[in-house]
C-alpha cells in the first residue's frame, strides 16, 4: 500500500508535460508512452518519475527487469533495514550524537537546550546550517547568518515549534571547492554489513550546480561516479534531467578523472561506520571531505536507486541480488 500511496501523490500534471515533451523529442505517440507508464507501475513497480530517469521508454524488457523501482526497494528495505530500528538515522540530531566519531561537527537542538545555549552557539558560530530534524532530499536546508537574527528570543521559538536543529557549517576540502565552492559537494557510499564484514557496494558523487546551496540530485545538482580503486570520477556528471556535463557549468572543471582526496581514508570511515549496527545492514552514508579528512553527515538507512541507476545507465537490481544471496548464506 505504501508503494501506491507514493505514486498517488504524484505531481501528474507536470509529469504530463514532461511526457509529452519526450513524444516529441522520440517520435512517439504520447497515449503509447502514457499507458506504457501505468503499464510499468504495475508490472515493474516503477514510479513517475522513474520511467522518466531511466529513460523507461528506451528499455526492452529484459533492461526493464534489472531495473529497481519503488515497489522493489521497499521489499528490499524491509528486508535489510526493518522500518522498526530506523529512529537512530532518521532523527539527524541523534545520529549526529551517535555516530560523533565520525561527523565530527557541533550542533545544537533548541529543542532540547536553553536560550543561553543558543546564544553561546551563534556566538561561536558565526555562520552555520538550519536544518529539520528529519528533513529528505535537501529540502529546507539553510545556511544562515548569525547576524541575521535581531530577535534571538522569537528565533528561538521558530526552531523549537518546527523541529530545527543547528550545525556547524562543513568547509569542504579546496579540490572541491574549486570543483564547486556554491555547496559542500557530498559523496555516496553504499555499505553493506555482510555477517561483520564491511562492504563498499556502490559510490557517486554529488555535485552542486554552482547556483543552490546544496548539492542533491533533486535541488538541481548533478552526479556522477567514483572509481573505488582509485577515488577518480569516473563519467561526466548528469542531472535528474539527464543533462550531461563533462566540465562544471560555472567552474569549467573537467569532471571526468578528477581526482577525490582522502579517498582511501572515506573507505575506512565508511567501512568502521557500516559495523555500527546489525540491524540496518544497508546505508547510503553521505561523506563531506574537508582539508583534514572525510566526515559523514548522515546516513541513509534506505539509499535511493535513482542516482546510482541515472548514474550507471543501467538497472542495479544486481546489488540487491549481491546483498539477498550473502544474506542468505549460513
Amino acid at each position: 500500500m505504501a508503494f501506491y500511496s507514493y505514486i498517488f501523490s504524484a505531481n501528474y500534471k507536470g509529469f504530463k508535460e514532461k511526457l509529452k515533451k519526450i513524444a516529441k523529442k522520440e517520435h512517439r505517440s504520447y497515449p503509447y508512452l502514457l499507458c506504457d507508464t501505468y503499464y510499468s507501475i504495475l508490472k515493474y513497480g516503477m514510479a513517475l518519475t522513474d520511467y522518466l530517469n531511466y529513460e523507461f521508454y528506451k528499455r526492452n524488457k529484459k533492461e526493464r527487469k534489472e531495473y529497481a523501482g519503488v515497489r522493489k526497494q521497499n521489499e528490499f528495505y524491509e528486508i535489510v533495514s526493518p522500518s522498526k530500528y530506523k529512529k537512530r538515522y532518521t532523527i539527524k540530531p541523534d545520529f549526529l550524537k551517535d555516530f560523533s566519531k565520525y561527523t565530527k561537527r557541533d550542533f545544537i537542538v533548541p529543542e532540547r537546550c536553553t536560550l543561553e545555549e543558543l546564544k553561546q552557539f551563534l556566538k561561536k558560530h558565526q555562520t552555520f546550517m538550519s536544518k529539520p530534524y528529519d528533513g529528505l532530499g535537501g529540502a529546507d536546508v539553510l545556511k544562515v547568518n548569525s547576524s541575521d537574527i535581531k530577535d534571538l528570543e522569537a528565533y528561538y521559538e521558530e526552531c523549537r515549534n518546527n523541529r530545527i536543529f543547528l550545525e556547524e557549517v562543513v568547509l569542504q576540502h579546496k579540490d572541491l571547492n574549486r570543483l564547486c565552492d556554491k555547496s559542500c559537494n557530498t559523496l555516496r557510499v553504499m555499505t553493506f554489513n555482510n555477517h561483520g564484514i564491511p562492504e563498499i557496494l556502490w559510490a557517486g558523487l554529488r555535485i552542486g550546480n554552482g547556483i543552490n546551496s546544496v548539492d542533491n540530485f533533486h535541488a538541481g545538482g548533478m552526479g556522477t561516479g567514483i572509481d573505488l580503486d582509485t577515488g577518480k570520477l569516473t563519467q561526466p556528471a548528469l542531472d535528474k534531467d539527464l543533462n550531461q556535463y563533462t566540465h562544471h557549468p560555472k567552474t569549467n572543471v573537467e569532471i571526468t578523472g578528477f581526482q577525490l582526496p582522502y579517498f582511501e581514508e572515506v573507505k575506512k570511515m565508511v567501512k568502521a561506520a557500516a559495523l555500527e549496527s546489525d540491524k540496518i545492514l544497508v546505508v547510503g552514508w553521505d561523506v563531506a571531505i574537508t582539508d583534514k579528512g572525510p566526515i559523514i553527515i548522515e546516513g541513509n538507512r534506505r539509499p535511493g536507486f535513482d542516482l546510482v541507476q541515472v548514474v550507471s545507465g543501467r538497472g542495479r537490481i544486481d546489488i540487491m541480488r549481491h546483498v539477498l544471496e550473502e544474506l542468505n548464506k549460513q
